[in-house]
C-alpha cells in the first residue's frame, strides 16, 4: 500500500512510526501541538486527533491534559516489524539458553 493509498490520518500515523523506527522520535519526546501537526500535514485539526488516538492505542504515545503527547519509552517495540521482533524474541531466548548453559556447566565443575 503506498502513501497514497492512505487516509490522511493514518499518513500521520505512519510518518510518526517512521520517525520512531529511524530514531528520529524517542521515548518520552514531545510531539508538536495538534495546531503544529494540522499546519505540517495540511489538515484538519480532527485528522490529527484522530491520528493521535490511534497512536495512542497502539501503544506509541501517551497524552497528558493540557500538556500535550508524548513518545511511549516502549514505542520502539509498537512499531517494530514482524520480523524485528520475532528476531530479537530469538535473541532474548538465546541469552536466556546461554544463562542456563552457564549455570549446568559451572555446577558440574563443583561436582567434578
Amino acid at each position: 500500500m503506498t502513501a497514497e493509498d492512505l487516509q490522511p490520518y493514518q499518513r500521520i500515523v505512519q510518518d510518526v512510526k517512521d520517525q520512531v523506527r529511524l530514531g528520529r522520535l524517542t521515548g518520552n519526546d514531545k510531539l508538536p501541538s495538534t495546531r503544529e501537526l494540522a499546519d505540517h500535514y495540511g489538515v484538519a485539526p480532527g485528522t490529527v486527533q484522530r491520528a493521535l488516538t490511534e497512536l495512542r492505542t497502539e501503544g506509541v504515545v501517551y497524552s497528558h491534559q493540557g500538556r500535550g503527547s508524548f513518545i511511549r519509552e516502549s514505542a520502539i517495540d509498537a512499531v517494530a516489524d514482524p520480523t524485528s521482533q520475532a528476531i530479537k524474541r530469538l535473541e532474548e531466548q538465546v541469552a536466556e539458553l546461554a544463562e542456563r548453559l552457564d549455570r549446568l556447566e559451572a555446577s558440574d565443575d563443583k561436582r567434578s
